[in-house]
């Protein structure tokens, strides 16, 4: 009776799972179909699912309508130097607010934590005044220094920093090593798995934001992806085909990077919340 409770515990999870999966997979599918659809084929109601005719047409059309290297460029920089900046900031001041017993370090966590809790749009306008007055505005620069530092990246390294036995530590301690040995020689070695995940996260964020290159940047040469592909809403008319043939594009890197690192992505969000 107790093998029949759990069983069918199990197939309720699974049919659970399995709706969750076809609620995320859909829209992703419909996106892809619609790209091979013409625009009239697209706004036929009711819909239908596969297009009459197969045509990467939408493609070509979009590559040769939109700067796309520039943006892959953008893109690739903006991610390269937010992932690598970041990642490092994270990783420092995550060891900090674990390991380091200073007075007020409670406090000043909550307030790194503080814009988690807050609205990004409320700090746009005091982001574009500062980078304006810095002279950066309608640059690639402008587009990697919001994303240098992340609340998100602290709190996930110092979940994982507190993880770690006290015994190693203590352990280094003994044979000589000072707090910046014990972070380099003992905890980055074993921080691959979260740092592989905060990694992705972060190029997973600069990849969609969408909001703040388009304020602070004006010129499509100077755009990422995801603001670039904002160029093909228009104000009366879109072409949605070509739309989400760009939004294909767009996505196929992404999806190449998380099968490459999906085993060290899951590995990492699971350490964090772990005590060993």
């Amino acid at each position: 009776m107790h093998k029949k409770r759990i069983a069918t515990s199990h197939i309720f999870i699974y049919i659970l799972l399995g709706i969750g999966a076809i609620v995320m997979i859909v829209p992703f599918l419909w996106s892809i179909l619609t790209s091979f659809k013409t625009l009239s084929e697209s706004l036929e109601f009711p819909p239908k699912l596969f297009p009459a005719d197969w045509s990467f047409k939408n493609y070509t059309d979009v590559w040769h309508a939109l700067p796309f290297p520039y943006f892959f460029w953008n893109t690739f920089v903006m991610i390269a130097v937010r992932v690598v900046v970041s990642t490092a900031l994270c990783a420092l001041a995550g060891f900090a607010f674990a390991r380091i017993r200073f007075k007020g370090s409670n406090i000043l966590f909550l307030l790194v934590l503080l814009p988690m809790m807050i609205p990004g749009q409320v700090y746009i306008l005091p982001q574009y005044l500062l980078v304006s007055d810095m002279g950066l505005a309608n640059t690639v620069t402008a587009l990697i220094i919001p994303g240098i530092a992340s609340a998100f990246g602290t709190f996930l390294m110092r979940q994982f920093f507190m993880s770690v036995p006290d015994e190693l530590e203590e352990a280094a301690t003994l044979d000589g090593c000072n707090t910046v040995q014990i972070f380099f020689k003992i905890m980055l070695p074993l921080a691959k798995a979260p740092l592989t995940s905060l990694a992705i996260f972060t190029s997973l964020f600069a990849w969609k934001d969408l909001m703040w290159p388009l304020i602070v940047n004006m010129s499509p040469e100077k755009m990422p992806l995801s603001s670039g592909l904002a160029l093909l809403q228009g104000q009366y008319t879109t072409n949605y085909p070509q739309l989400m043939a760009g939004s294909v594009i767009a996505t196929i890197p992404m999806v190449i990077l998380f099968i490459i690192f999906q085993k060290k992505f899951v590995q990492g969000v699971a350490s964090t919340g772990s005590k060993n």
